[in-house]
């Protein structure tokens, strides 16, 4: 069955400053995602991975090149439409979680939605379903300053996904999480990237979460480096993450000879 793109990145280009500090963060960088695919990018620090992330979230605004999500160029983007890609098209999942102090769990997942309009009791059934595959359904009465990290993740985690976005962009989901929260945050979303196809675009330096993805860029200096695809069907989980580190040892040290 052929799948269809979601995002087409291509040839994007992101210069800071002027003159004797122009740094060039994005150099051309090219690559399509599809439905469906969950994708890694992995890079050293200052690679430009976050800046590419961000660029997709319309954080941050490309120098030059084209982005566009389901055939559209979002760099044309403003006003009410630029509020409805943030806040429908795509999810945003941020390391430190991000969760507003002053509201429950459950308020926090639904906020995407209230502010576009849509009540609680609309929101119960999708929140209900996310809160039981993510195990907090237990936590949703609770304030952030009463669960634990894995749990505030996991809940910043429905709160992306809540809106049934066309993508779900995740910035170093697992940074601030200890390896068995870290564990428990992936399976989820490989699950739900499994079993109802979600689309996610993950920018991470761990391994071990990287070795959940269908396939992970490899950028360095601003540039694409090298690729792998795993066999969802025949390649374990640890097969993968064996070549994984192989390539990031080979990143590190700069060499263009990768397998």
């Amino acid at each position: 069955m052929k799948q269809d793109k979601v995002l087409e990145v291509e040839n994007i280009i992101k210069v800071y400053g002027k003159g004797g500090n122009r740094t060039e963060a994005l150099k051309g960088i090219s690559f399509d995602v599809l439905s469906g695919e969950f994708l890694g990018i992995m890079g050293p620090s200052g690679s430009g991975k976050t800046t590419l992330l961000n660029s997709i979230a319309t954080m941050i605004k490309v120098t030059s090149g084209k982005i566009r999500l389901k055939g559209e160029d979002i760099s044309s983007f403003k006003g009410r439409e630029l509020s409805d890609y943030r806040g429908k098209k795509i999810g945003y999942l941020f390391q430190e979680f991000e969760l507003l102090d002053n509201l429950t769990a459950r308020e926090n997942i639904i906020l995407p939605l209230s502010l576009h309009g849509i009540t609680g009791r609309e929101a119960e059934p999708a929140l209900k379903k996310l809160a039981w595959h993510f195990g907090i359904e237990d936590e949703l009465d609770k304030f952030p300053s009463q669960m634990s990290g894995g749990q505030k993740q996991r809940t910043a985690a429905a709160r992306a996904l809540i809106g049934n976005p066309s993508i779900v962009l995740a910035d170093e989901p697992t940074g601030a999480l200890d390896s068995k929260n870290s564990k428990v945050l992936m399976d989820c979303l490989a699950a739900i990237n499994e079993e109802e196809a979600r689309t996610i675009v993950m920018v991470t330096h761990d391994a071990n979460a990287a070795s959940y993805c269908s396939r992970i860029l490899f950028i360095q200096d601003g540039r694409l480096f090298h690729e792998l695809r795993r066999d969802v069907k025949t390649e374990t989980t640890d097969e993968f993450y064996e070549r994984i580190v192989t390539v990031l040892s080979q990143l590190g040290g700069g060499s263009a000879n990768v397998l």
